[in-house]
Parts: C-alpha cells; sequence; structure tokens
C-alpha cells in the first residue's frame, strides 16, 4: 500500500502542474481586471495607474506572469493581495482552519445519519420509517443549498426566539460570538446551521444510494448461505452486506468532495463563516488575481488529497483490491 500511495502522490505532479495553468488562463480570460475599481476612482491618475501595473507585472507576457506566480508557488510565495496588500499565503493560512472545520463537521454530521438511515431503510424496505425517510430525503435533495440556508436564518434566527432571553435561538454571523473567540461550545453552537444547511442534502443522497445499495446486497448468494448458517441478522447486516454495499458510497463521495467545497462556498457567506468559500467570494467580487489563484489552487490539491485519501479506504474495505 506505501508504494500505491506513493506512486498517487507521484501522480499529482503533472495534474496540478497542467491545473495550475488552467486556473491561471481562466482567472486571467475573466472579464475586468484587478484595477477596475482604481480606474473608477477619480483620485488615481492615469501615469499612477500605468505605475500600479508595472510593479504589478500586469504588462508583462502571459508565460512571464505564469512563470513568476509558478516560481513563487514552489517556494510557497502565493504574492500578495492586491486589494488588502497582505500575503496570500497568510490570509489563506488564516481560512483553511475554518473551513475544513466546517466541511469535516458537515461530512461527519452526514455520515452519522445517512448509514444509519440507509442500513434501517434496507432492513425494513416499504415500512412506515422507510416510506418517512424517503419523503423527507426527497425533500433534502429537492432543496438547494442556499434556499435552505437562507429558510433556516428565516425559522431560527429571526422567527423563533430564545423564551428566556428574547435573542435569536441560534447564532447566524461568524464562528465565535464577540469575547468568546477560541470558546469551542461557543463554536459548536456557531455550526449548527451552517452543518445543517450544508450536510441535509448529502444526507439524503446518500441514505437513498446506501439503501439500494443494501437491497442489492442482500439479494446475493453469500448472504443467504450466511443466513442458512443461523447467523443473527445483526451480524449479516453489518459484517457481511454492509462491508460490500458501502464500497460503491466511498467512491461516490470521493467524487462528491468538489461539491461539497462548493457548498461551503454559498453556506461561508450566507453564514459569514470565515473560511476560504467567504474569502474566495470576496477576491471574485474585486478581481483579486493572487487571492483566487491561491484558493483555488488550494482547494485542487485538498480534493486531489481526499481523492488519494479515498482510494486508500476503498482498498481498506475492500480485501479483493489489490494495490499493484
Amino acid at each position: 500500500m506505501r508504494t500505491y500511495a506513493l506512486r498517487r502522490l507521484l501522480q499529482t505532479i503533472p495534474i496540478l502542474f497542467i491545473i495550475s495553468i488552467l486556473l491561471f488562463l481562466m482567472v486571467r480570460a475573466a472579464p475586468g481586471g484587478p484595477l477596475t475599481a482604481a480606474r473608477r476612482n477619480p483620485n488615481i491618475s492615469k501615469e499612477q495607474l500605468e505605475a500600479i501595473e508595472e510593479q504589478l507585472g500586469l504588462n508583462d507576457p502571459l508565460p512571464v506572469q505564469y512563470g513568476r506566480w509558478l516560481g513563487g508557488m514552489l517556494n510557497g510565495d502565493l504574492g500578495e493581495s492586491i486589494k488588502f496588500r497582505r500575503p496570500v499565503s497568510e490570509m489563506i493560512s488564516e481560512r483553511v482552519p475554518n473551513t475544513l472545520i466546517l466541511v469535516g463537521a458537515s461530512f461527519l454530521v452526514t455520515l452519522l445519519f445517512a448509514i444509519p438511515i440507509g442500513i434501517l431503510s434496507a432492513r425494513k424496505p416499504y415500512s412506515p420509517f422507510d416510506y418517512t425517510m424517503t419523503t423527507v430525503t426527497f425533500v433534502g435533495q429537492a432543496i438547494p443549498v442556499y434556499w435552505l440556508g437562507l429558510g433556516l436564518i428565516v425559522i431560527f434566527y429571526v422567527t423563533i426566539k430564545n423564551p428566556f432571553t428574547g435573542d435569536p435561538l441560534f447564532p447566524v454571523g461568524g464562528m465565535n460570538s464577540r469575547g468568546r473567540e477560541g470558546d469551542l461550545l461557543d463554536t459548536l453552537w456557531h455550526l449548527i446551521l451552517p452543518v445543517t444547511a450544508l450536510s441535509l442534502g448529502w444526507i439524503a443522497w446518500y441514505s437513498r444510494f446506501l439503501r439500494s445499495s443494501m437491497l442489492d446486497v442482500l439479494h446475493e448468494d453469500y448472504i443467504r448461505t450466511a443466513r442458512a448458517k443461523g447467523l443473527a441478522d445483526r451480524w449479516v447486516y453489518y459484517k457481511h452486506a454492509l462491508r460490500n454495499a458501502i464500497l460503491p458510497l466511498v467512491t461516490l463521495i470521493a467524487l462528491d468532495l468538489p461539491s461539497l467545497f462548493a457548498g461551503a462556498l454559498f453556506v461561508e457567506t450566507i453564514f459569514s463563516w470565515p473560511g476560504m468559500g467567504r474569502l474566495f467570494w470576496d477576491a471574485a467580487k474585486g478581481r483579486d488575481y493572487p487571492v483566487l489563484l491561491g484558493v483555488v489552487m488550494l482547494t485542487a490539491i485538498l480534493i486531489i488529497v481526499c481523492n488519494i485519501i479515498a482510494d486508500l479506504a476503498y482498498g481498506w474495505l475492500n480485501p479483493q483490491v489489490k494495490y499493484e
């Protein structure tokens, strides 16, 4: 497995190189430019704009600009934000933990609910529980994440109040209350609504997928053999059926990771969560090229790393997979 993991890591080098070229060209091809706002400022003269363009290297040929950006990135220097005049690596390092907290918590909540729901629905198909979960999951899949986020704000921040204090039931801005920075319980309290908005649709999707996969596996010969040997139902479901039924789900999760990060962009914007999604949105509005490139490149690296972890987990769950 170590050789396979090393080989997969080496394969990411040309992939990341191609991604970096495409990202650089796409960002440069976007309408407008990093000095759009400055050009509208009557207090900045044409000579000053030309001096800023020269300082930022915007007049250099694209290959030169790309080579400069790539060289800096390989040395850990992602450049300086045009808007905030701060090192991009410093800005991103402040936001990455917050995004990982949000995505990680949503991922954990998704699995904690989706797997038991999928198993119970498969154990008792067409039962009241199965019909109820089918209805709930269809609703969860049908509601876009931004609508769900706004709905949760209306219900739990605007409409329902704390009966003792009259304050909103759940906070909807930032990741800590004022004066409680670093308080874990306060952070968990702020996570409830963003995590709910981000994970509900995935719970619906994965529980339905696992239910179908479990039903297929339960009709296999080895399941009938296990039952014929007198094994308890719980042992048959959790030892034999689940281990094989969950394999397609692992692959699906790996493919869905980019969508999970994309969903985090909306959630961070709606709930003012100080993560990379919010940073990306602010950078996109201000055409802050260095920040845009840094955030998207780091997101691509995270997605590739998560895919490698998913492949290794797939092999761990399925002993038939050979790492050759």
